[in-house]
């Protein structure tokens, strides 16, 4: 395998990792627009920090654990890159053959950034900030990485097994909507959910924007993960574009049919599960059935939040619909419809392989992340008091706030 640094992957991986980074403050707009007036800040801060805290610890330790030479399959050794060491401009061929391993490094970082800052919006509202913060960086080291490191190290036992997950369908989505539910069921309700107090986006032009952001950089997240500026990462182009679209005119259509006007949070978040149910499958499926994955996400992650809506479930920004069950149906759709593997080419195996693996990180990370949100809690306590819930995190945590002084 060649080791010759590639000039022209080299700006094709630049482009695409200041593209991700994009999407953390875009998710920061896409929630920030949907809680109350009195939390925006607070919410929008939640995602922004992540930029902060686990840019760190993914250079002190968390690149070694995701990417480092492998511990038995299941996690990578944590010394080898410790501090980025020996991570500079040489490439590497296992990791990373035509571009230096440090910008192989820090794309991947801007996946273990959004990660957990995805997670925020089950349980906004609600969540002290200081608690928040050791919250991710426990995630980030004992959820995360490990999975990083299963299904995108060549040493990963789910990697072995021949797991398809292009882009973070599992690592990504699944962890995140997953934790989320762990999180809204730890952490209980919020006051006016137990009210049935009626709730409404405090900014809608905010959503609409960070869609956008997402949107957009999500060709990073999907393109850049083909490594190289080829045809894999053309073909992630056009199918993120894809799914999103239809995903997005799906969710409206399934709105339409039940008697709801079309919404603006809606045309939203329907383009949003496009995104994640494709991106398992971006580099790995034909454009007609991006087309096919859109619009089943669109009606399922629809269905799946308006069934959340029924419960007492307080997922508060419908995380787990949209990223947990937009994970998983990308994953499954990922083991029908791969070139020459999936299901319509007549083997079973890559869907079985598919359905195990998602059982095991459904598994883990459900069980991880609630022992992880009880540790939390034991350190710090993650619910803020009742007083401090109904004046705002923005002024509870940090005496910040949209009105005038």
């Amino acid at each position: 395998m060649s080791r010759v640094i590639n000039s022209g992957d080299t700006a094709w991986m630049l482009t695409a990792t200041c593209l991700v980074f994009l999407m953390t403050p875009g998710l920061s707009f896409f929630y920030g627009g949907m809680v109350s007036k009195k939390n925006v800040i607070s919410t929008m801060l939640q995602s922004f920090i992540c930029l902060g805290v686990l840019s760190v610890a993914w250079v002190v330790v968390g690149f070694s654990l995701a990417f480092g030479p492998s511990v038995h399959g299941l996690i990578g050794n944590p010394a080898a890159y410790a501090f980025f060491r020996h991570v500079g401009a040489a490439p590497d061929a296992r990791l990373a053959a035509t571009i230096p391993l440090a910008l192989f490094a820090m794309f991947q970082l801007k996946f273990a950034v959004i990660t957990p800052a995805l997670i925020t919006g089950s349980f906004a509202e609600r969540v002290r900030f200081s608690s928040y913060v050791l919250f991710i960086t426990l995630f980030s080291l004992f959820i995360y990485c490990p999975l990083a490191h299963w299904t995108w190290s060549p040493d990963g036992f789910l990697h072995k097994w021949g797991v398809l997950d292009f882009a973070g369908g599992t690592v990504v989505h699944v962890s995140a909507g997953v934790a989320a539910l762990a999180g809204a069921l730890y952490i209980g309700r919020r006051k006016v959910h137990e009210r049935n107090a009626p709730t409404a986006p405090s900014n809608i032009p905010f959503v609409l924007l960070g869609a956008g952001m997402l949107w957009f950089g999500w060709f990073g997240f999907n393109c850049g993960s083909a490594g190289a500026a080829n045809a894999v990462a053309v073909r992630a182009f056009v199918n993120t574009n894809t799914a999103s679209a239809a995903a997005m005119l799906a969710w409206l259509a399934f709105d339409w049919l039940r008697g709801r006007k079309p919404s603006a949070v809606g045309a939203a978040v329907g383009a949003v599960g496009g995104l994640v149910a494709i991106t398992p499958a971006a580099g790995y499926v034909e454009v007609g059935h991006s087309l096919a994955i859109g619009l089943l996400a669109g009606v399922l992650i629809n269905a799946a939040a308006h069934w959340k809506q029924q419960s007492t479930l307080d997922d508060t920004l419908d995380v787990f619909p949209c990223h947990g069950v937009g994970g998983i149906v990308g994953m499954i759709a990922t083991a029908v419809f791969a070139d020459n593997a999936g299901l319509i080419y007549g083997s079973p195996k890559l869907l079985l392989t598919h359905l195990l693996a998602l059982s095991i990180v459904i598994g883990y990370v459900f069980g991880g992340s609630y022992a992880l949100y009880a540790l939390t809690d034991v350190i710090i306590p993650l619910r803020v008091s009742d007083q401090e819930e109904e004046t705002g995190l923005d002024l509870s945590q940090h005496s910040e706030s949209l009105e005038p002084a």
